[in-house]
């Protein structure tokens, strides 16, 4: 099949980025994907997975011969899978099919060329069944470019044994962590707050649970409008409230699952993959551990939590879209997701996957984590995404040092730069 936007003219920015990359890419071989006439390879190029080999096995046997599927594993880091898959593809490496991108990556390699829309009966069968939010983080100019594989999002993990309720706001939650604190019980709220994409997940979802726009509706514009100040100044007022860990403005997801392990937090918003770490760590403290949505600014109204995940994309340069598409849709089919939800602990993005009994078990918070996925908060979509990042996570690191009304503006200035590709590395 063709792609309409490879005919499409790119940007210089784009194209100096490929010519930058195309100069690093030399080192780097190829995997063949079955050219020479045989059955055809088709190079899955995703994130480390332990149990994924298997889906591939299934899908593989599904196909009866007609492609082999191999799983090529990615770098752990994301931004190193970034970099190599940016660099080949930029070199318009054919031994490359099909690609797991994180969400935040799926309107870039889009806006490049890089990628191939979903079209079709292909794209009727994904958008079938599948949550509204990481299908947006699949689109790019209302077209859709990625097949959302599985998403995610954190939750509030809190110790039911210090505080029976959940609390509904941030300011409810640090106050009842002072008040264990004057009490000399573990008190800490334990979160993310180095500079890098945990503090701008963290932001993004105060700012959108308080009604807050970071860009414009069409991604164009920088806006941060009252609600971003709003979640500043709740930013500001958590690093400041003598609740956080010491280490806040240095943590990072498994330092945090650690630190609330050892027994110091009474509260830690993170990834559902605690869960499973913290049964086999400390059963017993894993009993007194319960969950519940991240809480809100306002009591009145429920926070919007922002999504993670990964959109499965047929590289514009595969020599064999058909098979690649069709590959694509079978490792993210209700069966495969099911198998990697309970076996890999990747959360589903079929909806009607949350309903099957064998879910219960392997997530037993699975309704939270419903009911935040069908209210989500999605980073901004554009892509400009990755200069847009790496700005805000340096404008707001440290947390303490946020002034809510200043920072908004130096926000708005870079991010507006970041959106003209000014002073900022691709």
């Amino acid at each position: 099949m063709t792609d309409p936007a490879r005919h499409r003219r790119r940007p210089a920015t784009r194209a100096a980025v490929a010519a930058a990359a195309l100069a690093l890419v030399a080192p780097l071989a190829a995997c063949g994907s079955g050219g020479d006439g045989g059955t055809p390879t088709i190079n899955l190029y995703y994130p480390p997975e332990q149990n994924l080999q298997k889906v591939v096995d299934d899908c593989n046997a599904q196909a009866q011969g007609r492609y082999r599927i191999a799983y090529r594993v990615l770098p752990r880091q994301a931004d190193d899978q970034r970099v190599q898959l940016v660099r080949r593809l930029a070199a318009g490496d054919t031994g490359m099919d099909v690609l797991g991108l994180d969400v935040t990556w799926t309107q870039e390699f889009a806006s490049a060329d890089w990628i191939r829309e979903w079209t079709g009966q292909d794209r009727a069968e994904v958008e079938e069944g599948t949550l509204a939010g990481p299908l947006d983080t699949a689109r790019y100019q209302d077209k859709l470019y990625g097949a959302p594989k599985n998403t995610n999002v954190q939750l509030l993990w809190y110790r039911a044994d210090l505080t029976p309720d959940a609390p509904k706001t941030w300011d409810d939650m640090i106050k009842q962590a002072q008040d264990l604190k004057a009490q000399g019980k573990p008190y800490q709220v334990l979160t993310m707050g180095a500079q890098y994409e945990g503090l701008v997940v963290l932001y993004n979802t105060l700012a959108e649970s308080a009604g807050g726009r970071i860009l414009s509706d069409d991604g164009r514009q920088a806006v941060m409008d009252a609600g971003t100040v709003t979640a500043l100044d709740q930013l500001r007022r958590f690093a400041t409230s003598g609740v956080t860990s010491p280490s806040f403005s240095n943590a990072t997801e498994d330092p945090v699952r650690l630190e609330f392990q050892s027994g110091k937090g009474a509260f830690q918003v993170n990834w559902p993959f605690v869960y499973p770490a913290l049964q086999e760590a400390d059963p017993e403290l894993a009993k007194k551990v319960k969950w519940a949505r991240i809480p809100g600014i306002d009591a009145d109204t429920p926070s919007k939590v922002t999504i993670g995940g990964v959109n499965l994309a047929v590289s514009a340069y595969s020599r064999h879209p058909a098979e690649s598409f069709e590959a694509a849709k079978c490792l993210r089919n209700a069966k495969n997701q099911k198998f990697s939800a309970v076996n890999d602990g990747v959360p589903p993005t079929i909806e009607r996957v949350y309903d099957d009994p064998e879910m219960t078990e392997a997530y037993p918070m699975k309704e939270t984590i419903l009911e935040e996925l069908k209210e989500p908060a999605t980073r901004p979509l554009t892509p400009a995404y990755q200069s847009i990042s790496t700005v805000m996570s340096a404008i707001l690191s440290p947390p303490s040092a946020i002034r809510p009304e200043q920072t908004a503006t130096e926000l708005r200035d870079a991010i507006a730069d970041a959106l003209e590709s000014k002073g900022v590395l691709p």
